[in-house]
């Protein structure tokens, strides 16, 4: 799939902060010095030690061992994160939640990053006996962040092994030579309150969240693809009204964080794609700028230049994606190499430091949260909420690998359920991935033309959209294929032949599922289990129709086109480095086919990575407006979720809305004819295929230890039976759990807990036991034994058998789901919502 578009050119002076001690950078000032509280209030005793656990990452296992690396082996940059007192987090969380609540009296009173640490950091005393202790060990303290929670900090691999007990050694992983942490350091206890951990120690990268075009689609009934072009993509979410409006984004900057700067062709610059982008689209006219910078909060730099690596496709697709939604945006790309610590990760702490800052930040990569690690995850929660403090908007992919975003890239799942780390925080908006449904349902003819425009338009309006999936263990593709359902030894997964389904064995698909290990430590590598936990549920995403009351953060948020042409829809862009192995074909002008017979000229990708830059370029079109009403002091509009949320609640209500449906917008029903902000998706799923015994692997009436693909049961229970038994002087409960083989996360009730009430008859026997709450995901008539002997607290037990009925784990459903969260958007209506214009 086409990779995410890159951001316009920042115009966003980039403060440089003297690099000193933290003591003298962070004096106190004025009254807010004086809430400070000391954590570190003990003298620190090296033998009394705390390990800071779910810090090393799965592949540092003996079989992958090659030895130590040398002693004086350096780690540059790595970010140290810090806790703040618990009342003080809870203050800024409150106080970060208030600038988005209308009525609040801090509404829209964004910090500076300066303000942020005076208010809520770490006090003098805690930044210098860390500081200390660090540099008493050898360890360089380079720079200590505004926000008074990160430091960045450099060491060799023996000043770590004697600070934190670390051994850092060579790994050998499927042929590739990586270096990592070998176990969880360890800090002394005096320490441990202010110290989350290390972000990071290893040269594992994240994963872009884009998909080339694959080999096997679908075409509609001519053999025609339907490729989205930025006029395309403009007519289909009812862009331009506003564009006609000069609501273009102009004076607004949107930046993508990148680990590699664009592709600079022989005697071109690094601009020169773009501006063929734009050129062949018709984009100029809007005045939109692209710069590159490498964002420095200190000197000496953590953020130095990547240059061009093979990433370079993925920046490629940030940048054209803003243009097309916001052609008169300055883009800005933001890059910094990868050190022990992820460049993009780097860019954003960065970001946050400055003053002034852009508004708005789109992030196209991504780790799962059992591989991003503790330490990293609190980093991206804390880096995002600062931004949220300082009315910087964060967009962020969810992947491209269904729900199971420890499999990104593969063609089996075999990890069980998992979420990005870096998506799942609760002050980023998380972008899923859609596709059209014209050629499932072969309505093509109904919503192109037959002939392109003058910027290659044949987009007639909006498309009625499913969840993108390329895996046969989707319910529409087996459904088109006539092999529903997709799972079994019969099933459309393991059909061959010419276009058979395991032709579609891929985790290629939007992403989704619930926050299950953004603290704690996994109890096997990769996978959800041990001390996992997830991000407790955020008040905006609670009690919207449709999202389930299991109490963490669940993801996407929104979700906009990104398929890579499974159903022969794919973005087109301008990547024309030719000679790498991710996609890059010359952009030549007049023929932008990527499709071509006689050869590729232009590129084709997908992947939510398109979405998370598109709507953070609607985010632009949105503070360009807001910015011109006096009721908005500034242009940012911080975290964006509870607006769209509370959106979203007017439009669905309490059983969702068919007015909003995708699949019942008709051509009439476009634009402004519609109230419509958001379009609620409700056929298809994001279910991927598993390997046999992988976690949550389910597989219906198969054995017991293979679980989830998809394939959840939807049965109920209708009765019971029991042994009587005698001597029951009071009525038993009885608790039903889930069936063995079903995920509590079904899109139904299945996951829940069910009690049976035993009824006493005049003779001390159980004569009736009645159900409550059965939920689903029962076959009829499992077997319940009373037993416990006479007198109270009898138990019974019920063998539920799982019904082998299909129903998809993750399918899209009325209101929000895991599939696409809350739908996707229809940009002029979201821009001139006045859930935006409702100050204090």
């Amino acid at each position: 799939m086409i990779r995410k578009f890159g951001l316009a050119a920042a115009l966003v002076a980039i403060a440089v902060l003297t690099c000193v001690r933290a003591p003298s950078i962070f004096a106190k000032s004025g009254g807010r010095a004086a809430r400070w509280r000391d954590l570190i209030t003990t003298e620190i005793d090296e033998s009394r030690r705390v390990t800071l656990r779910g810090n090393t990452r799965p592949e540092a296992r003996p079989e992958h061992d090659r030895g130590r690396v040398p002693e004086d082996f350096r780690l540059e940059h790595m970010l140290l994160q810090l806790r703040r007192p618990p009342e003080t987090e809870l203050e800024f969380e409150n106080y970060v939640e208030s600038l988005t609540q209308h009525g609040s009296a801090t509404f829209h009173q964004w910090l500076t990053p300066a303000q942020v640490g005076e208010s809520y950091g770490l006090s003098d005393s805690d930044l210098r006996a860390i500081t200390d202790w660090l540099e008493g060990h050898g360890i360089t303290v380079n720079y200590v962040y505004p926000n008074r929670v990160v430091m960045d900090i450099s060491g060799t691999a023996r000043e770590l092994r004697e600070a934190m007990h670390v051994e850092i050694h060579y790994l050998d992983v499927d042929g590739e030579r990586h270096y990592a942490n070998m176990n969880d350091p360890d800090i002394p206890e005096a320490l441990a309150p202010a110290i989350v951990g290390i972000v990071s120690m290893h040269d594992f990268r994240p994963h872009t969240m884009d998909k080339p075009r694959p080999q096997l689609t679908y075409t509609d009934t001519t053999g025609t693809y339907e490729a989205v072009t930025p006029s395309d993509l403009a007519a289909i979410y009812n862009l331009n009204p506003l564009f006609s409006q000069g609501i273009t984004g102009a004076g607004q900057t949107v930046v993508v964080v990148e680990d590699s700067d664009p592709y600079t062709p022989t005697g071109g610059t690094m601009s020169t794609d773009w501006t063929s982008f734009t050129t062949e689209f018709g984009l100029t006219k809007y005045g939109g700028t692209l710069s590159v910078v490498h964002p420095s909060p200190a000197n000496p730099s953590n953020c130095t230049d990547p240059g061009d690596n093979t990433d370079d496709s993925e920046v490629a697709v940030d940048i054209d994606s803003v243009a097309a939604a916001a052609p008169g945006a300055a883009i800005e790309v933001a890059a910094c190499s990868d050190t022990a610590t992820y460049g993009p990760l780097i860019a954003v702490e960065n970001i946050d430091a400055q003053t002034p800052h852009p508004y708005i930040v789109s992030v196209s990569y991504g780790v799962c949260e059992t591989e991003n690690l503790a330490a990293a995850n609190a980093a991206f929660n804390s880096a995002y909420q600062t931004a949220a403090s300082e009315g910087i908007s964060v967009f962020v992919a969810t992947g491209d690998e269904g729900a199971a975003s420890c499999d990104a890239n593969a063609t089996t799942a075999s990890h069980g359920i998992n979420v990005s780390g870096w998506a799942s925080t609760l002050y980023n908006v998380a972008v899923g991935g859609t596709d059209f449904g014209d050629t499932v349902t072969g309505t093509n003819s109904t919503y192109w033309n037959t002939s392109n425009s003058s910027t290659f338009q044949s987009a007639i309006g909006y498309i009625p959209e499913i969840p993108w999936n390329d895996s046969c263990a989707g319910v529409l593709l087996a459904t088109y294929k006539g092999q529903n359902p997709p799972y079994g030894a019969a099933g459309f997964c393991n059909t061959t032949g010419t276009h058979g389904g395991t032709g579609f064995r891929t985790t290629g698909a939007g992403s989704g599922g619930p926050s299950e290990c953004a603290t704690g430590t996994p109890a096997t590598g990769g996978e959800v289990g041990g001390s996992c936990a997830g991000y407790a549920k955020p008040s905006w995403q609670a009690g919207l129709f449709g999202n389930p009351n299991d109490g963490v953060r669940d993801l996407p948020d929104v979700s906009l086109f990104a398929s890579n042409g499974l159903w022969g829809h794919f973005y087109i862009i301008c990547y024309s480095h030719v000679l790498a192995n991710n996609g890059g074909h010359p952009c030549t002008p007049g023929t932008p086919d990527p499709t071509a017979a006689s050869g590729a000229t232009w590129s084709a990708f997908g992947g939510t990575s398109f979405g998370t830059p598109t709507l953070a370029a609607i985010q632009a079109l949105v503070n360009q407006r807001t910015a011109a009403l006096t009721i908005t002091p500034v242009a940012g509009q911080g975290n964006p979720n509870p607006v769209y949320y509370a959106i979203a609640a007017s439009e669905y209500g309490a059983t969702g809305s068919s007015l909003c449906n995708s699949s019942t917008q008709g051509l009439a029903r476009r634009g402004v004819a519609t109230t419509c902000v958001f379009y609620d998706v409700t056929q298809g799923d994001i279910d991927v295929n598993c390997s046999r015994n992988s976690p949550n692997c389910y597989d219906p009436g198969a054995t017991a230890g293979n679980r989830w693909n998809g394939a959840l049961s939807t049965g109920s229970i209708s009765g019971l039976t029991f042994s009587a038994g005698a001597g029951y002087t009071s009525a038993p409960t009885c608790t039903i759990s889930a069936p063995h083989n079903a995920s509590v996360y079904n899109g139904d009730a299945g996951g829940t807990q069910a009690t049976c009430t035993a009824t006493i008859n005049g003779t001390g026997q159980v004569s009736a036991v009645t159900l409550t709450n059965a939920g689903a995901g029962y076959a009829p008539n499992p077997t319940c034994t009373l037993t416990g002997g006479g007198g109270t607290g009898a138990t019974c037990t019920a063998s539920g058998v799982t019904d082998t009925a299909y129903g998809p784990a993750f399918p899209a459903t009325p209101g929000w789901d895991f599939a696409t969260g809350i739908g996707t958007v229809n940009a002029y209506n979201l821009v001139f919502s006045t859930q935006w214009n409702q100050g204090p």
